[in-house]
């Protein structure tokens, strides 16, 4: 047989194969065609072979492989039935198979039809592409429509609703294009049909032309075009539009009534579309339960649950409770509204399951944290023999994944190979996460690997994983393979990608992808903004990240602290108390970690008021309870001077933990109150509290100001032997300062020996300031002697053991010792002493400088002669210079603390506590000095040195023990800040990595507080002198 081929101008098809079934075998040869529309038909096996198409499912479950009874009464009709009537009978066949997309009875019916040779009219032609393209051989309809002898909007109409019905939303608005070009004009069915197009592809620029076309032909009072254009512009976010065409039209029923309300519902407009069903009830309009669905939608998506419940309450009263589809939804909200309670005991009302109610179910357990109460309603649903599907699959891997539970994870993942859902990109994306989340980066990895076509959340799933188990580096590869492939990150992609820059301390990457999150304009996004301030913050590049959060739209309270707490690490202590007040200013509250970081500024920089006015506020915001506020209260009076305040503090909290006990011993030890450091100490185990190395720092050092060599060995020894601590560096340098400040120098050195420390420059230096203190000059020198071979080169080396040889008159070796330094490029650190008056920071140095210094000077010669009358002498001895004593005299007048002190006793009217700090070690004269002031002016005085506190009252010195002056003390700053600042800032993970790299300077492991003294001394000192002068401070910004 020879077959005949035709080419088909529309659909360009070069051959169309015919399904035919056995009653109605048809052979067409070349010598007799029958005037039909097809040339070419052949059986069932050849027309699948040569397509490649199997023959597909009826929905009305009529296997096709046999004869259709349709058929067989065709075949009986007899022949003599008339053309017409005939070909009314196929039409309306036709369809009936439309209807029913029943493909192969539609096939053998144009067989027939074919068969008997009856020339087919226009309603044939329409049926025909109207079968075909609702059954998605749109091959066939476009071939069908290209034969139609006389094409006519209705055959058009026909073939565009055919493809909108499949969902080709695009082909059906270039179809209807195409029927433009060819000059046929629309009907109000063609229009609605391509207005309904238009909402599938989302091509709403389109869809307000045909809206213009739809005016211009006075088609707008139609409902079907208005209900489709409502939903066009609803659909694609244009609710504006939507409503203006609806309230344009004469008269609104009920489909044009849902139709609205779904669109308000669908961009999450809640109260819109409760309201417009309110009116629509106001209309007498009657609703159905599709109406109430809709309306729940909305309010849904809007978290409008007292509407909702409303909603539920009338759908009760109507009687559309027990219908299925009006269960879900009620379901769905409740489930969203975190009631899980009630949206199972109307899950129990549906008696007939199917997938789709048990997959909501189950998601709405698993997405409220009820993942266990998911998994064993999934174990129901497969009891009940109803296969889940790849909802149901989705939700139970992420009910796996947040359970923790790897194994059961593994086990649906089984589960979903059995049952063909592997390849669904929404199961993978739930199996990269379940993967990720349990720790197995590469099992994620690999079914990412296995996708055919992972999306942007697949991208992002996988990247979420890379910077919590040390697969940072792989992230930032991922991320450039994810830009090559065209995906374009959202703020999900961003956080985890910058999380993985801060991790890897990548900061040149970090900047590229900064670059590219403001390609993408998310720079004000929130979440994005503060993943952006988290790497930076890392990397302390604060100008960058005040930039950042400038460009923040909602700036929260996390924000501002994390900013606030940014700039009290960094050594910028005046910018956070300024940002702090600029919050509060902005209407947002503080929280206990504001004040915590501000409080933490305060102490750096001895900014009693600013504290104070903090404390002040928490206490008016409930935090003092808080155990991060109350620990840095403690710890701000405590470095501030005020030890009364910080006891009262720790008294007054009724939980205290290991952090406040240490924070309570060092400051009782800093202000050189060991016996209350001791009794402390002593409470605290009393209470149950292990001390640890930090407390015994604090031990320690209160031996060593009180001169309690035995306690302190007893102390010393227990570290190891009772409470299992093993001593350091700073434990062996206090254990060394306490015998050499008592002068058993002989004990010192078979320490030393014993501990193998001859390596430990923090012992070598108290030991060399225990020298100065007794004039020990043989083991100064060969103290100092050991510190240079140790590299260890400060300016308190030199200073200290020229001071030993000038306290014996060996001025010629003190000029050579000098000298040598001046040689080696070494230069001495000069005094500077600073005090607070009415909320400002005045600095003081020898050489003058302040704009009062004539007015000081002749305040300190008041203070002089008034301290002559009562018996004082200045100590020239304490002046270590070969000058007349007129000199020392005067030389002993240019102190920085006397001038700070004149100042402040020229400043306080009302006879406030003046309190001075210096960054180097006072000296015996100017202690004595200070005392003796006390008793003339009444007037009590705090100095801050580099060692501890030193006050003074009514002519006493309350924390002066004998024969503690001149010598070093040794370091034990470090580990009090170390701990108490990790505390403070553990509950913001943001900040973990800039608190501890703060405290460790690129040079070493020595960390320098240069914004102010340190609460505990600092071992390279010549008299306890700081390594490094203070910043000159600003004015301090008053709290508001």
């Amino acid at each position: 047989m020879e077959y005949a081929t035709v080419s088909y101008g529309l659909c360009n098809l070069h051959s169309f194969q015919f399904l035919s079934l056995p009653i109605l075998q048809v052979q067409i040869f070349s010598h007799k065609p029958p005037r039909n529309p097809f040339n070419i038909f052949s059986t069932v096996s050849s027309a699948q072979q040569r397509s490649g198409t199997t023959p597909k499912r009826d929905p009305s479950g009529i296997n096709h492989r046999s004869v259709p009874q349709t058929e067989k009464n065709i075949e009986m009709k007899p022949s003599n039935v008339g053309s017409k009537q005939r070909l009314k009978r196929y039409s309306s066949l036709l369809g009936n198979c439309a209807l029913r997309g029943a493909l192969n009875e539609g096939k053998a019916i144009h067989g027939h039809q074919i068969k008997t040779g009856v020339d087919p009219d226009s309603h044939f032609w329409v049926s025909l592409i109207n079968l075909y393209a609702k059954c998605d051989y749109s091959s066939y309809a476009c071939q069908a429509l290209d034969e139609m002898p006389e094409q006519d909007v209705v055959s058009w109409t026909a073939l565009i609703q055919g493809f909108v019905a499949q969902g080709n939303g695009r082909q059906g608005v270039d179809l209807f294009c195409e029927m433009r070009k060819k000059g046929i004009s629309p009907n109000e069915f063609t229009v609605a049909t391509c207005l309904k197009a238009c909402s599938m592809c989302r091509d709403v620029s389109f869809g307000k032309q045909v809206h213009a076309e739809v005016i211009k032909e006075g088609l707008l009072s139609d409902v079907f075009i208005a209900s489709a254009l409502v939903n066009l512009y609803a659909k694609c976010g244009e609710i504006d539009l939507a409503d203006k065409v609806f309230f344009c039209m004469p008269e609104q029923n009920e489909v044009l009534w849902n139709v609205l309300i779904n669109g308000h519902a669908q961009v999450g407009d809640g109260k819109g579309a409760f309201r417009l069903f309110c009116e629509m009830i106001n209309s007498e309009v009657e609703f159905s339960e599709f109406t109430l669905s809709s309306v729940l939608k909305g309010c849904t998506n809007s978290g409008q649950l007292r509407d909702g419940q409303l909603v539920h309450c009338l759908a009760i009263k109507s009687g559309f409770e027990i219908d299925k589809f009006m269960c879900s939804s009620l379901v769905d909200i409740y489930s969203k509204c975190d009631m899980v309670d009630d949206a199972l005991r109307l899950f129990y009302m549906i008696t007939d399951h199917d997938v789709v109610s048990w997959s909501a179910m189950i998601a709405c357990l698993e997405k409220q944290g009820h993942s266990s109460e998911a998994i064993k309603l999934f174990y129901l649903m497969r009891h009940t023999g109803i296969e889940p599907n790849q909802f149901t699959f989705s939700s139970v891997v992420s009910a796996a994944a947040e359970l923790g539970d790897l194994l059961y994870g593994e086990s649906i993942h089984a589960c979903i190979f059995k049952f063909g859902f592997e390849s669904d990109v929404s199961v993978s994306n739930a199996l990269i996460g379940m993967y990720i989340k349990n720790g197995c980066v590469d099992d994620g990895y690999r079914v990412f690997e296995a996708m055919t076509g992972p999306d942007l959340v697949s991208w992002n799933t996988l990247l979420s994983g890379f910077h919590d188990y040390g697969y940072a580096e792989s992230g930032s590869n991922v991320f450039c393979q994810m830009l090559v492939e065209g995906f374009r990150p959202n703020m999900y992609t961003f956080i985890s990608i910058l999380r993985s820059c801060s991790d890897l301390l990548d900061i040149k990457f970090g900047k590229q992808v900064h670059a590219q999150i403001l390609k993408n304009s998310l720079d004000g996004n929130e979440y994005v903004g503060k993943a952006l301030l988290d790497m930076y913050l890392k990397f302390r590049y604060m100008e960058e990240s005040y930039i950042v959060f400038s460009k923040l739209i909602n700036r929260d309270v996390f924000t501002w602290t994390v900013m606030i707490t940014g700039f009290a690490q960094t050594e910028q202590e005046e910018k956070a108390i300024k940002f702090l007040n600029s919050m509060q200013q902005e209407g947002v509250r503080p929280n206990e970690f504001t004040i915590a970081g501000c409080l933490g500024g305060c102490s750096r920089i001895t900014a009693t008021e600013s504290g104070r006015q903090l404390h002040s506020m928490a206490l008016k915001s409930g935090l003092l309870p808080d155990m991060f506020v109350s620990g840095a209260l403690v710890d701000m009076y405590a470095k501030c001077g005020c030890i009364e305040d910080a006891e009262a503090v720790f008294k007054g909290l009724v939980w205290r933990d290991k952090v406040l006990w240490n924070t309570m011993v060092c400051g009782f030890s800093l202000h050189g109150q060991g016996d209350k450091a001791l009794q402390t100490f002593q409470k605290m185990k009393d209470e149950g509290n292990l001390p640890d190395d930090v407390t015994f720092l604090g031990v320690l050092s209160a031996c060593s100001h009180m001169g309690l060599v035995e306690e302190g060995k007893q102390h010393f020894n227990s570290m190891s032997n009772v409470y299992g601590v093993t001593p350091r560096d700073e434990h062996y340098a206090g254990m060394v300062d306490i015998l050499s400040r008592a002068g058993r120098f002989v004990e010192v050195e078979s320490f030393v020996e014993e501990m193998k420390l001859t390596s430990n420059a923090l012992v070598w230096e108290n030991v060399l300031g225990a020298c100065a203190k007794h004039g020990n000059v043989k083991f100064g020198e060969r103290a100092a002697k050991r510190l240079f071979e140790l590299k260890c080169e400060t300016d308190s080396t030199y200073i200290l053991l020229s001071n030993i040889f000038a306290s014996k008159g060996r001025w010629t070796e003190a000029k050579r010792i000098r000298a040598l330094m001046s040689s080696h490029g070494v230069k001495k650190e000069p005094g500077c002493s600073w005090v607070e008056i009415n909320n400002k920071i005045h600095v003081f140095v020898s050489d003058g400088g302040h704009p009062h210094i004539r007015e000081i000077h002749l305040k300190l010669e008041e203070l002089g002669e008034k301290l002559r009358l009562i018996g004082y002498v200045p100590q020239m001895e304490h002046v270590l210079h070969d000058v007349p004593d007129t000199e020392k005299e005067e030389h002993l007048n240019h102190h920085s603390e006397k001038l700070a002190l004149a100042f402040a006793l020229m400043s306080n009217s009302h006879k406030q506590t003046i309190r001075i700090f210096k960054n180097l070690r006072i000296c015996r004269n100017c202690h004595n000095f200070m005392k003796h002031v006390s008793r003339i002016t009444t007037q009590e005085i705090v100095i801050r040195d580099t060692n501890r506190f030193h006050s003074f009252k009514d002519g006493s010195d309350g924390t002066s023990v004998e024969n503690g002056w001149n010598a070093p003390p040794y370091r034990m700053h470090l580990a009090v800040v170390c701990i108490l600042l990790f505390r403070l800032i553990s509950a913001m993970p943001t900040f973990s990595a800039i608190a501890l790299d703060r405290l460790l300077e690129p040079g070493g492991s020595r960390p320098v507080d240069r914004s102010a003294p340190s609460s505990m001394p600092l071992p390279n000192s010549q008299n306890g002198r700081n390594a490094s002068a203070p910043r000159r401070r600003k004015r301090l910004l008053v709290l508001h």
